[in-house]
């Protein structure tokens, strides 16, 4: 690490007034985020702006708008006051006897996770979980998790990534939907109905890129992918899954694989916030990836 001229290091408080007024949107909001004046917010964000010599925000009506240069630099701020954050976190955390918290989406929850963490408190009774299953992308401070687990490629913004398994999309089908088929064509998947998941606006892209036209299709709407996938189950319609949740669906004939998509990039990652990571969590990490 290169040593830091702490003489040309702007003010801390300005730098926290100008990172709080990029993530909070405007002076006031920042100020309500510090507890201090708007006032007192402006006058140092000005101050910064004229240590650097280089305009950070501005303004159209009512409206505060960040530079180029201004989104650089709060995103930079951002990750080192994270860093910092998470450091102090880990010192106030070290020892005590807390669960390890763990978001994940909800069907990975139940279709992955579940059927194996007996094995894990099998071999590490005196760890504590606790699993805070939601769809939506969450920020892992916002509810105090330690870990996550995503599905996507990979890349998320403030968070750390590490690969813990592939995630091929697949469509699939009960038997009695099939009648006796075990393959498709584009045709014959078009005319039969589809299961669809209202959490999931890119299924419709991945049908595309198999050749279907979705606003041709029959669809059958369901909240959340583990009704669809409940609803695949009972034969109501096709259904697009990620293969890695229904491995045992497909070994017992419950569901039956009719087409793979050429799609490679998609999988399922666990993140956590940059800096230091508590030896708890790590052993957990370590844990799925030997399952994976």
């Amino acid at each position: 690490m290169s040593e830091i001229d702490w003489k040309r290091m702007p003010p801390l408080t300005a730098l926290r007034a100008f990172a709080a007024t990029a993530r909070a949107g405007g002076f006031s909001a920042a100020a309500r985020l510090l507890n201090v004046t708007h006032a007192a917010i402006a006058q140092q964000v000005r101050a910064l702006e004229g240590e650097l010599g280089v305009p950070l925000v501005w303004r159209d009506g009512k409206h505060l708008h960040l530079t180029p240069e201004g989104e650089s630099f709060a995103q930079a701020l951002g990750e080192g006051f994270a860093t910092i954050q998470a450091a102090a976190e880990a010192l106030r955390t070290h020892g005590a006897e807390k669960p390890l918290a763990v978001t994940v989406p909800p069907a990975f929850a139940s279709e992955w996770l579940m059927p194996r963490l007996a094995r894990f408190w099998k071999k590490h009774p005196d760890i504590a979980l606790s699993l805070l299953p939601d769809p939506r992308l969450v920020e892992l401070r916002e509810v105090g998790a330690n870990l996550g687990i995503r599905f996507g490629v990979g890349k998320w913004r403030g968070v750390v990534s590490e690969f813990l398994t592939a995630a091929p999309q697949i469509v699939v089908a009960a038997p009695e939907l099939l009648g006796g088929r075990t393959k498709l064509s584009l045709r014959e998947m078009s005319v039969l109905p589809w299961i669809r998941e209202g959490d999931w606006p890119e299924q419709m892209q991945l049908l595309e890129s198999i050749g279907l036209i979705p606003a041709a299709l029959k669809f059958v709407d369901f909240p959340n992918e583990e009704l669809a996938l409940a609803a695949a189950r009972e034969g109501i319609g096709l259904h697009l899954e990620t293969e890695a949740l229904i491995v045992e669906d497909l070994k017992l004939g419950w569901l039956v694989k009719i087409h793979e998509l050429a799609e490679e990039s998609l999988g399922y990652y666990i993140v956590r916030p940059p800096g230091p990571i508590n030896p708890t969590a790590r052993i957990f990490i370590d844990w799925l990836k030997a399952e994976a």
